[in-house]
C-alpha cells in the first residue's frame, strides 16, 4: 500500500498571504508564489491529485500560483521601470 504524497498546503497559504500583503512588495509575492508553485509541482509529480487548498484541484492551485508569480514579476518590472525613469 502506498501512502498519498504530502500536500504542500502551507505553501499555497503563504502565497495567498503574500498576495494580500502586496504592500510588502512584489518581491514577496514572487518569492512565496514561486516557492508554493515549486512545492505543488513536486507533489503533483509524486501523484497528488487533490489539495486541501480551497481550489482543491492541484492543477488549479498550480495555475493560481503561476499567475501570482507572473503578477509579482510584473510588479517588480514596474517598480524597476519607475525607478529608472
Amino acid at each position: 500500500m502506498t501512502s498519498a504524497p504530502a500536500d504542500p498546503l502551507r505553501l499555497c497559504v503563504y502565497a495567498t498571504v503574500a498576495a494580500l500583503a502586496w504592500l510588502a512588495g512584489p518581491l514577496a509575492v514572487t518569492a512565496f508564489a514561486a516557492l508554493g508553485l515549486a512545492g505543488y509541482v513536486r507533489a503533483r509529480r509524486a501523484g497528488l491529485q487533490r489539495s486541501k487548498c480551497v481550489l482543491r484541484d492541484v492543477r488549479l492551485v498550480m495555475a493560481y500560483l503561476a499567475a501570482l508569480t507572473a503578477a509579482g514579476l510584473a510588479g517588480i518590472g514596474w517598480q524597476c521601470w519607475i525607478w529608472l525613469t
